[in-house]
């Protein structure tokens, strides 16, 4: 069977200040910086992923944390919500325009409200989005594992918009090298912490993105992280050999891997990777799944499921018949590492006005 290519590269982004288009600047104090939602037109924080039918709407901006080698906080400044009002208003407008899915985009979308409500307010945030007509998916990027509490877990399983997708950067594995991070907790937690997803979610997608090459990363930490991979079975994962930043308390730490040993670990840890989310795709083969339709190419709908946001996950190659921003029904019929291929069950969920599939880069089609 011969798949259409869809574009070239696949494009690993974690970092939500590289996704759409910027707010309104950091030069503004406090929460002046949400200017007044507009009346028309997508908004100053809410952007177009390429496609009418799916935007990142941006739900805070900067970050309390002060992991060892992230610049953010020193450009981007604390942690800062944009109020509920707000947001549920540009979401609201982008429905109006033919939105079908948001992507809420936040350094850590867990700390949510805090700052402005002195309460962790993502869950009343995800219920009011939920009651939004037209939205059909609601997606979240990018979670802070100890702020992924019971209450979110829940409130993320019990709404229906709310699509079943984690995306929570760990960075590592390793309890000493998450220490030298300043991140949280070790592997063992967060197993039991996606045992816990998994219980409330059993189809959820989890994607994490991995540091390799750490300063004073040994083979055994190393070797830990692998072990972990092979424990959590996840869905997907990004790595990234460790870059040096200037500024950051780990340009200057000692024992500093030689880069012919990042790279050697980065290319054993996807090749591990790649073997377990084939494995992960397999297990979707004969089950059922929604398609949000991206583009058709060679009579093929090329399309993404919950388990696929944009720009940075892999695609459904559906046989059927579509059109970009339709959701159509599929029963998947094989599985790639990256990609599901599927046939189509019913008639596509058509949306409320016409759209036309705006050409984006994209992974390319298993062959």
């Amino acid at each position: 069977m011969r798949l259409p290519r869809v574009g070239e590269g696949r494009i690993h982004c974690d970092d939500p200040c590289r996704r759409g288009r910027e707010g309104s600047g950091s030069g503004l104090e406090g929460h002046r910086r949400w200017l007044p939602c507009p009346t028309d037109g997508r908004g100053a924080d809410a952007a177009c992923a390429g496609r009418p039918w799916s935007a990142y709407l941006k739900i805070s901006e900067g970050c309390n944390h002060r992991c060892t080698f992230c610049t953010i906080p020193s450009f981007r400044g604390a942690h800062q919500s944009k109020p509920i009002e707000r947001v549920v208003a540009e979401a609201k407008h982008l429905s109006f325009q033919g939105t079908r899915e948001i992507n809420l985009i936040a350094q850590d979308v867990t700390q949510y409200g805090f700052d402005l409500y002195k309460a962790f307010t993502l869950p009343k945030l995800l219920k009011e989005l939920n009651g939004v007509d037209g939205i059909d998916w609601i997606r979240m990027l990018y979670f802070y594992p100890n702020l992924l509490t019971d209450e979110v877990i829940e409130t993320m399983a019990s709404l229906s918009k709310v699509v079943k997708y984690i995306d929570i950067p760990l960075q590592h594995t390793h309890p000493d090298v998450l220490r030298r991070m300043k991140r949280p907790w070790d592997g063992e937690r967060y197993l039991d912490l996606f045992d816990k997803v998994r219980a409330a979610m059993p189809e959820v997608a989890i994607r994490t993105t991995f540091i390799v090459g750490f300063p004073g990363e040994t083979e055994e930490e190393f070797e830990d992280l692998l072990e972990f991979c092979e424990a959590a079975e996840l869905d997907r994962v990004g790595a990234f050999t460790f870059s040096r930043e200037p500024s950051t308390p780990s340009y200057d730490m000692p024992d500093q891997v030689p880069d012919e040993v990042k790279k050697e670990r980065y290319d054993r840890l996807m090749t591990l990777q790649q073997e377990i989310s084939l494995e992960v795709n397999q297990s979707w083969i004969g089950k059922e799944i929604d398609v949000l339709v991206e583009d058709v190419k060679d009579s093929w709908l090329v399309g993404r499921s919950h388990r696929d946001a944009p720009e940075i996950d892999g695609f459904v190659f559906v046989e059927g018949d579509g059109k970009p921003g339709d959701f159509v029904r599929a029963k998947v019929t094989g599985a790639e590492p990256y990609d599901l291929i599927a046939k189509s069950l019913r008639t596509p969920k058509t949306g409320p006005r016409k759209m036309t599939s705006l050409r984006v880069a994209a992974p390319v089609a298993p062959r």
